[in-house]
């Protein structure tokens, strides 16, 4: 909900950019609700502004998200513990029907969690200087201002994230090995087999467990694995999925109530990361395939 009048010139042009930076903060960031708060800080500072001192509004602001974005993500640094991606609700669950090769490449290039999980590998300034160029066609020159750096060290920046990017990136296509990774491990996940669940697990897995008190981050192979065996039960009934475009997993509660979804990243043949759903206010509002 906007802060802003609507009577006020400042609040409607205001208005106007809300979208965009609203999109700008969410791509940063990957949350919501701290794209959200990013926004209205934006709004905040646009408050106490002279206009006339304005000479350009959306570079403007552009400028401010970007700011206060990268000090979020500086902050997430120092504590990583404090991140989480808030838009479980939003998540697109579909049949994996097995695409043919060619929809590899579309689901690779989709901007949805895959990117975002891709983005996360990158340092802040790394990140700040893609999404903004690659993403919203920002020029290196602002790109530089906001990083306090030069227009070459910008371009230098958005170059080595863009190898990055396109390095990690087409593994988020699920293809046969995806597949087969992810079988692999919801097999050992119901025989309760330890080693196998090592050999297809990241050393450095990270474990996102959406649950009805909040989110929960386990980090590390043993202690993922570990875990992966105590709920062995939840894989051992449900439908091959995809989220978002990564390879996934439904299962249903023997009423029909949806029990958990699963969405795995894999890279060069291992699970990097896995996010798990399981709060069932969030799985409402899913749109869920039906059981099998």
């Amino acid at each position: 909900m906007s802060d802003t009048s609507p009577a006020d010139p400042m609040a409607e042009a205001f208005e106007a950019q809300r979208d965009r930076l609203r999109a700008v903060a969410y791509r940063m960031l990957g949350s919501r609700a701290d794209a959200e708060d990013v926004v209205q800080e934006a709004w905040l500072r646009l408050s106490r502004q002279d206009a006339a001192t304005i000479h350009n509004l959306g570079g403007w602001l552009t400028t401010v998200v970007g700011r206060i974005s990268l000090d979020v993500l500086r902050s997430r640094q120092a504590r990583p513990e404090a991140f989480y991606d808030d838009s479980a609700s939003e998540l697109v669950v579909t049949l994996d029907d097995g695409p043919a090769p060619e929809d590899d490449a579309v689901l690779a290039d989709s901007v949805g969690l895959a990117l975002l999980v891709v983005l996360e590998s990158l340092g802040p300034s790394e990140r700040l200087a893609f999404v903004l160029h690659d993403l919203f066609a920002v020029p290196f020159d602002e790109i530089g201002q906001i990083l306090g750096k030069s227009t070459a060290a910008a371009k230098m920046l958005a170059s080595r994230a863009r190898r990055k990017v396109r390095a990690t990136k087409r593994p988020a296509g699920v293809g046969r090995e995806q597949r087969e990774v992810v079988r692999a491990f919801l097999a050992a996940a119901r025989r309760g087999d330890f080693e196998e669940l090592l050999r297809v697990l990241h050393p450095e897995v990270e474990l996102t467990v959406d649950t009805p008190s909040g989110v929960v981050v386990t980090l590390g192979a043993t202690k993922v694995a570990a875990g992966a065996q105590l709920s062995a039960g939840a894989a051992a009934q449900g439908r091959a999925v995809l989220v978002d475009g990564l390879p996934g997993f439904v299962s249903w509660h023997e009423d029909g109530t949806p029990l958990s979804v699963l969405a795995f990243t894999v890279v060069d043949g291992r699970i990097t990361g896995i996010t798990v759903v399981i709060d069932p206010a969030e799985l409402a509002r899913m749109d869920l395939p039906d059981p099998a």
